[in-house]
């Protein structure tokens, strides 16, 4: 019978110290996952761009007629129509508001509206642009602004996580998350430029200019154009390499225009 005390107390010890080590439950201990820290740090550094500008319209041919023209009161010179266009942009020189965007979001702009994430509009003049690398610089009046550090896009493999920062449709600052799907596209609308970085992060029209930043918060790239049958996003996006975004914006800085050649 003693025996059998002494086991049986064993026994309640033992579970008694099973019980005080068992750890507290997963869900108490593990916070889920997210990217909102990664988010904060670098959000504040891509705005909003607007635009306001005239493009000359296809017109008949008959409108070169100088006789038609005056005939029907038509005014010499190319007929001209307003645009209103929505794109983004990262602030690469916070001192001197210096901000990266796409060539084709502000080709025709004669305004040049863009918006801070903390709300503040301000307006910019355009430094230079490259059509072909489709790369543009823009400034603002003012400094004192937060700013994304250049990382190396060449040390991106497909699969990576990125996320991408921007302006669709000219609803406000949207954020998406997705991976490089692949690296070195070429090919890809005007022949003469190469090198993007695809990924299936979700852009849409207004995205163009915005960031696409990895996980360490550095930003890899340019977000510039979509593959879609309309217009939208279906997982097929593409950025200029912020290696190439670096040297055009050297030489824009110096020149206001880019040498030519391939951009690797």
């Amino acid at each position: 019978m003693r025996l059998l005390a002494l086991l049986f107390a064993a026994l309640l010890s033992l579970a008694a110290t099973t019980i005080t080590n068992t750890p507290p439950a997963v869900a108490q201990t593990l916070s889920p996952p997210t990217l909102a820290p990664l988010v904060r740090r670098v959000a504040p550094a891509v705005v909003s761009i607007a635009i306001k500008g005239r493009i000359a319209m296809e017109q008949n041919p008959l409108f070169n007629d100088p006789f038609f023209r005056q005939f029907f009161g038509i005014p010499q010179g190319p007929i001209e129509r307003e645009i209103q266009a929505a794109g983004s942009g990262v602030i690469i020189d916070p001192r001197e508001g210096l901000i990266v965007t796409n060539a084709h979001v502000v080709e025709h702009a004669d305004q040049i509206a863009v918006t801070l994430a903390d709300g503040r509009q301000l307006m910019a003049r355009k430094l230079g642009a490259d059509p072909e690398s489709d790369v543009a610089l823009i400034q603002v009046p003012v400094g004192g602004l937060a700013t994304i550090p250049m990382g190396n896009a060449n040390a991106l493999q497909v699969g990576d996580y990125v996320i991408a920062i921007g302006n669709p449709f000219g609803i406000g600052q949207t954020v998406t998350h997705g991976i490089i799907s692949a690296v070195r596209r070429s090919g890809i609308g005007d022949d003469s430029r190469e090198n993007f970085l695809q990924t299936d992060a979700a852009i849409n029209p207004g995205n163009s200019g915005g960031a696409l930043v990895d996980m360490n918060g550095t930003l890899v790239g340019i977000n510039t154009m979509i593959i879609g049958p309309s217009g939208a996003n279906v997982g097929i996006g593409f950025a200029i390499p912020v290696n190439t975004v670096r040297r055009v914006v050297d030489q824009l800085l110096r020149r206001h225009t880019a040498a030519r050649g391939h951009w690797r």
